[in-house]
């Protein structure tokens, strides 16, 4: 047998094994504060899962079940970033087969821009969402159920839209608000999901946000305020340093991630593996100034799986029709569930989100 057939009948065995726990496996759930930070832990558990209803959201879970110990060792963290005003239910599904993938899950609510409060919403929580994360991985580090059971020190972060910007700064990328802004006054109609992101209706707001990108065409690296120049993410070294933020972060996976904003020297400095699944119809954040910028630079990631068909909010599961049409309607450009990407298709791209970590955690 070949080395290439060697390779593929280890990655079939790893799938299968995959596949094999995750039939197998329970789903516990329960939740921790860190101060002001809820954080909902996702894990596996001996007890068997029941239905449980929380407002438009049925989950299958063993409501605060003891986690199950790893046969060996300890069991890998992966800290999971919502999106935009999001919370820890529409990122059960991922989250569910992480755990019976064996991983333990933590789901922080970001600060400031979650389904309760998105006050901060866009470059405040930008700033703020990396240290949620890590605040999150100090919180199951002192967790005394955990703390034998799981291991901090090599941490996956996953990431969706809003997420995915999270995964990308700690990785060690880095925002400019210079980047924001020079790239929607060019861009503004063919990206107007993301540079008038939520502001369907609010036709005042709209024409201040337009006039602020008009002005915008006049910036240049040379009259452009500190504050529109200033680097935001990943630690400024020598290209031969690690950028990492916090080097307990060893492997990131991002859906649909913010992307223009990055500088494409920073995503070139990224050293650890971080891959991508991708929406060929993303109307919220169009690929080609997102999830193609980040892999055109980004010499460490690769395209995990693309979906021509997919939109935006499709990698959200459960995601019911009554919060689907909610938030849609506050889009400029697409939102709502594309019935040809199917609840199959969805889940396969999750395994393959699962795969991912095991291979490379």
């Amino acid at each position: 047998m070949t080395s290439s057939l060697h390779t593929l009948a280890r990655l079939a065995c790893a799938f299968t094994l995959l596949m094999v726990n995750a039939s197998h496996a329970q789903v516990g759930l329960r939740q921790i504060q860190s101060g002001s930070l809820t954080i909902t832990l996702v894990y596996p558990t001996t007890v068997v899962s029941q239905p449980s209803t929380q407002g438009a959201f049925t989950l299958q879970v063993a409501s605060n079940a003891p986690p199950l110990p790893a046969a060996t060792g300890k069991r890998h963290l992966i800290v999971l970033s919502h999106g935009t005003a999001g919370s820890a239910l529409p990122d059960h599904t991922l989250a569910a087969t992480l755990a019976r993938a064996g991983f333990v899950v933590a789901q922080p609510e970001h600060r400031g821009d979650n389904w309760q409060d998105f006050s901060r919403a866009g470059p405040e929580s930008w700033k703020t969402r990396p240290q949620d994360v890590s605040e999150t991985i100090d919180a199951v580090a002192r967790d005394p159920e955990l703390v034998p059971l799981v291991d901090t020190h090599r941490v996956g972060v996953h990431g969706m839209s809003a997420g995915g910007a999270t995964g990308l700064v700690l990785a060690g990328a880095q925002w400019r608000m210079l980047n924001l802004v020079q790239h929607c006054a060019q861009h503004l109609e063919e990206d107007i999901g993301f540079c008038l992101n939520g502001l369907a209706g609010h036709t005042w707001l709209q024409l201040a946000r337009r006039a602020q990108f008009t002005m915008a065409r006049f910036l240049s690296e040379g009259n452009a305020p500190a504050a529109m120049t200033s680097r935001h993410g990943g630690k400024s070294a020598a290209a031969s340093q690690d950028p990492r933020p916090d080097p307990r972060i060893a492997v990131v996976s991002l859906s649909v991630p913010v992307g223009v904003i990055f500088t494409p020297e920073s995503l070139a400095r990224i050293r650890i593996p971080l891959a991508l699944s991708t929406s060929g119809d993303d109307g919220v954040l169009l690929p080609r100034f997102h999830s193609q910028h980040v892999l055109k630079h980004c010499t460490s990631c690769t395209l995990l799986s693309d979906h021509p068909t997919a939109g935006h909010f499709d990698w959200l599961s459960p995601w019911p029709a009554s919060v689907a049409q909610t938030v849609a309607a506050t889009q400029m450009r697409g939102g709502l569930p594309n019935p040809s990407f199917t609840d199959a298709d969805r889940q396969k791209a999750f395994d393959q989100i699962a795969l991912f970590f095991k291979q490379k955690l």
